[in-house]
This record gives C-alpha cells, structure tokens and sequence, in this order.
C-alpha cells in the first residue's frame, strides 16, 4: 500500500470516544440501568450508546418548565427508530409498527426522511417489550442512530424501471454487510445469553474496530432519472447505471452531508461529488473499504467536524480516491453519464412493470395519525390488512401502497376514498413538495418549530403562489428546527433552518433534481418577513420565468442568490 502521509487530526479524543472504548462493544450498563424505575431517564454514557441500538432519550420540552418549578425530572421518554433498508415493510409489519404507536408510542408513527420508521413517546420500562416486539415481524433497531452505517436508502417507486428490485436488493445486501457484529443489542433486549470470554477486536467489529466510526455514516442509492434519495447528501452516495437493459453498477459519490452549526464556517452542507465506477459484485467492499478510511482518519477530537466531509476536505478528493484504490487493490473505472429529472415523488396510481399498480400518497410531515378530517392512521390500519403487496416510504415522508394487483387495486381505491386518502392532487404543488423534521418537542437539538409550524406557514405561502398562478408549480420547500439538517433544508429551491422561537434563516437557491446547494438569503427572520420576500420573488419569478425552469433556477439566473456547488460557501 502506497503510504500517503494520511493522518487523522492531532488533539484528545472527544468523550464519546472514551464512553465507546469502555462501552464493551456498546454494552455499557444498558442492560442494568434500563431496568431502573427510581428514574425514567439514563446516564449519559449509556444514552450515547443508546444510538447505537436505534434509540435516543429524549424529553417533552412543552413541559420541561413546568417540571421544573414543580421539582420533577424532566419527561423522559424514548425516540425508537427502526432499521429498515429502502424504505419497504410488509403489511404484517406495518399492522405491528401501527400497533406498537399507540401500545407503547404516543399514538403516532413518523416517517422519516431516511425511508423508515420512528416512534416518539416510550417509556423505559417499555423499550425491551418494544424492541423484542419489533424483532418479532423481522425488523429490528440495529445501527438506526449511532457512529455507524445508518438505514440504507434506495429509490422508492417501482414505476420507474424493472431495476428497481435489483437495486433494493443492493440497498438490503449493504445494510446487512455494514451492521456491527458485537452481539450487545441481543444480548440487551432480546435476551440472547452473553459467550463466555472477550474475543479481540478483530473478531468481534473486524470493519468498525473498538471506537466504530467518528460519526454516523449514510449511504443512499439512486437510480436516474429519479434522485428521491438525494443522492449527492450522502457520506456515500451510489448511482445506478443501467445500459443495454442490464445493471452494469454504480457510480460512486463521496463526502456529502448537510449539517452545520450556525455561526461556524468551519462546518458546511456539502455534495457528494463522483470519484468514478464500479461493478454490483465490487459494490460491498468498496463500502466497506471507504468506510475503514473513515475510520482512521475521521477527526475523533471534534465531533462538529467528524463527519466523512470534513475527512475528505482535509486529506483531499484525489488522496481519498487513491487510498482506496489502495485499499482495493484495484483502480475505480471512470464514472458513467446519468441524468436526473427532479428529487420529488410522483403521486397518484402508477401502473409499474409486470402489471402490478403503485399509489403514491401524500403524508404531510410524514406523521401517520389521525387527524379531525383525515383519518390517515385508521385508514393505512384498514388497506394494510387486506393488501397483498408492500408498503414503501419515500425520502420525501410520504408513502406508496406497492405492488397492488389489477383485481386489489378496486378494493384498495375503495379504502382510500372512504377515508379520505387522496393523492394529494387537492394540495397545492408547494405543499406535496415540503419536508420537514420533527423539531420541537421532542428533539433536544430543535431551536425552532418545524413539523408543528411548516403546515401553517404554508397556508399563507399559498396564497401567494394563488394569486400568482403557481399552484401547480413544483417548488420544493424544506424547514428545519435546528442546522443539523436532518430534513435536507440545504436542497430545498426554499430553505428554513431554526435560529430561535419563530425565527428562521432562509436559504434559496438549490436545483430542483438535487444537484446544487441553496444559498443563504436573509438572516433570523420571522413569518412577517418570510411572506414578504416570497411575496416579491414569487411574483417575480411567475412574469419572468423561461419555460420550464425552476424556482431555484430562476432566483439564480435573476441574481438573487448566486449558484453554490460546494458547501465552501454556504455561508456567504
């Protein structure tokens, strides 16, 4: 191996490095302080590596003052999110998932912006009856959250192309190839008796090591011309490359990510950016090999910059692409050309290949519950027990109702007009294009509001795009609680990342297929502002709009933001 002088970042480790090297493999006193009812919380070591099994604890801060002056622990409960590679559940397990949101939950369910499940609102004592009933209809928690591999995205509808099934395949073969191998989540909650003796380190994480990672890893596949996935966000994005009606592979992107921390231009959103070509029987180790890179030379010092990113802008593009040419014993080919047409879902019913029938519903904010005139939980509850085929989450929150025969698709239509199960049509385009985070109450990071507030703020925007003819116009719209990034807002052609209560920066400019950043607009503004700046860049954009062309390309070309490629910057 040809020595490049590669080295990771000098200073003393963060203290989440310490809690992994004593966790025993993620062990830590799980097991005991989990059966603890004298508090409903746990210490934060184990919390820390309570990620690692898919959990975070969390607190209701609707009510944290109010506990507080009451001399009350916080509201402690747990966030549980389920390992679920691109986005698919059987209708078995999404009666279980729905089952276990108001068993155990607070009554609803989230679907994320990573293709899976979340559930808010659990109480310790619980999560091992939650998890073990999760485990149950073959899923599990393994590696959701934590300094690992995360949920592998793969794209969503299966309208799209026959290689849909082959590369969610792909996405499923990746997640399982990538998980950890210590065996502390079944020994935790599955009751799995612990091996006597402590195997060395190779033998038990040969890929991840004592540490694991120094931050969570995401990899997303996408197959064009649909970029759902947001392919080019990812630590490490693949693009499917079909030719002459076979999967040749997979281009291979690096070192996307969209966090930051407001104030500090040391930290970027990023593109991922294509290093060149591999064959689908390469794919696995090539995951693999760059993930060791990260590995050993992500910054274990500062975890604001610990992400791969930062690891690739440190060592440089051209030195990672060699060390892991390095690592394979092999040269990457060239990258191969693609196209995308957009990073949005296509809703409606779709007649996919071999005749079978996909809908594409709208899920605002991606929450299944019931609303007063929407009964989206009951009515999902219903269809899922008498659909045959699957159920898939998209990038987007929303939900397609897959694989439906021509003979279930009258039975299924049925359900969805008797509760109200629209495709969205009576939406305007703005909304079906929004995403959002959970924000406040649940999230500690949150800022700002996000889920709560988007559909309101919304509702005013539409007016706007009403009185300018745009309701039909797709404009993709993203917001954000805080500048983690977890609903992309750095892709959005409108972005809204939380500064403070009510108060917002706003970003725009990104390329509706996903391959061009936003830009900042204007600083720590509140609704009064936001609806007057769009008031005049919504008017402007519907009388001077080339045909065709897109919110954030116009709002380039008219010189209202420059175009930003790279997250360099971002913060200009």
């Amino acid at each position: 191996m040809v020595n490049r002088n590669l080295t990771a970042p000098e200073g003393p480790p963060s203290d989440v490095e310490r809690i992994k090297e004593e966790s025993k493999y993620l062990r830590g006193t799980l097991s005991d302080v989990m059966l603890d009812r004298i508090s409903a919380g746990i210490p934060d070591d184990d919390n820390r590596l309570m990620k690692h099994h898919g959990s975070y604890l969390q607190d209701d801060r609707d009510l944290r003052n109010e506990r507080q002056k009451q001399k009350l622990e916080p509201a402690y409960q747990f966030m549980l999110r389920v390992r679920m590679p691109g986005g698919v559940a059987k209708p078995d397990q999404w009666l279980v998932m729905d089952e276990l949101a108001d068993k155990y939950g607070n009554g609803t369910l989230k679907m994320t912006t990573r293709q899976t499940f979340q559930m808010h609102g659990i109480l310790k004592w619980n999560m091992k009856k939650t998890i073990q009933e999760i485990h149950s209809s073959l899923l599990d928690t393994i590696a959701a959250c934590g300094d690992v591999n995360r949920n592998v995205m793969s794209v969503s509808n299966p309208f799209q192309s026959e290689f849909h099934t082959e590369v969610y395949e792909w996405s499923k073969k990746l997640s399982d190839y990538l998980l950890p191998r210590t065996r502390a989540y079944h020994e935790i909650w599955l009751d799995e008796e612990q091996v006597a003796g402590t195997p060395d380190a190779d033998g038990i994480e040969p890929m991840y090591g004592p540490l694991y990672l120094p931050r969570k890893f995401k990899i997303g596949i996408a197959l064009p011309p649909s970029n759902d996935v947001d392919v080019f966000s990812q630590d490490l994005g693949l693009i499917a490359i079909v030719e002459d009606n076979v999967l040749k592979g997979f281009n291979i992107a690096i070192g996307g990510g969209m966090g930051m921390s407001h104030g500090d231009t040391a930290t970027y959103p990023q593109l991922a950016k294509v290093i060149g070509f591999c064959t689908p029987d390469q794919i696995l180790e090539v995951a693999e090999k760059i993930i060791t890179i990260q590995r050993d030379y992500g910054n274990r010092s500062v975890r604001k910059n610990a992400r791969f990113k930062y690891t690739v802008d440190r060592l440089g593009l051209e030195n990672v692409k060699a060390e892991l040419e390095d690592r394979l014993g092999y040269s990457l080919q060239d990258a191969k050309p693609y196209h995308f047409d957009s990073n949005g879902d296509r809703y409606g019913w779709v007649q996919g290949v071999k005749g079978k029938w996909h809908f594409t519903l709208f899920a605002e904010g991606g929450r299944i519950k019931d609303y007063d005139e929407l009964k989206l939980k009951t009515g999902l509850r219903e269809i899922a027990k008498v659909h045959k085929g699957d159920f898939r989450l998209t990038a987007n929150q929303n939900l397609i109702i897959g694989n439906v025969s021509s003979l279930q698709k009258k039975k299924i239509n049925a359900l969805l007009e008797q509760y109200g199960l629209t495709d969205g049509k009576h939406f305007s385009a703005l909304r079906r294009s929004s995403m959002v985070c959970v924000a406040l109450p649940t999230c500690g990071l949150a800022m700002a509001e996000a889920e709560r507030y988007l559909p309101s703020l919304i509702d005013k925007i539409e007016e706007i795009v009403d009185e300018n003819g745009l309701r039909d116009e797709e404009i993709t719209i993203r917001m954000t609680g805080c500048p983690n990034g977890c609903a992309r807002h750095a892709l959005g052609e409108i972005g809204f990342i939380g500064k403070s209560v009510g108060k917002y920066n706003m970003y725009l400019g990104a390329a509706f297929d996903g391959s061009r950043l936003s830009k900042m607009y204007r600083e720590n503004i509140g609704e009064e502002e936001i609806l007057k700046e769009l008031r005049v860049l919504l008017a402007s954009y519907a009388k001077e709009r080339l045909a065709g062309e897109h919110f954030g390309d116009y709002v380039i070309r008219a010189g209202v933001v420059k175009a930003t490629t790279d997250g360099t910057n971002f913060h200009e």
